[in-house]
């Protein structure tokens, strides 16, 4: 019931994720002092954390990406 990442995990994740948004530009990388969660980067910024559940065995991964209003473009 551990959820901390290992190495392994998060290459397996990282690769995932490259696959899924076809971007080889999005990178995950460990959080100083965190263990249950990784930093999503994306050409070297920050973009999100990625978290880590483990309930009785079933492991699942939750991604939280925060956008602010004035990081959007106008409306049109």
């Amino acid at each position: 019931m551990s959820k901390t990442f290992n190495k392994a995990e998060i290459t397996r994740l990282q690769k995932y994720l490259q696959e899924k948004f076809s971007n080889l530009k999005l990178t995950l990388s460990e959080r100083k002092g965190v263990q249950d969660s990784v930093e999503v980067m994306l050409a070297g910024e920050f973009i999100g954390t990625l978290y880590k559940d483990d309930d009785e065995g079933e492991v699942s991964y939750d991604f939280n990406m925060a956008i602010l209003e004035m990081d959007l473009p106008a409306a049109a």
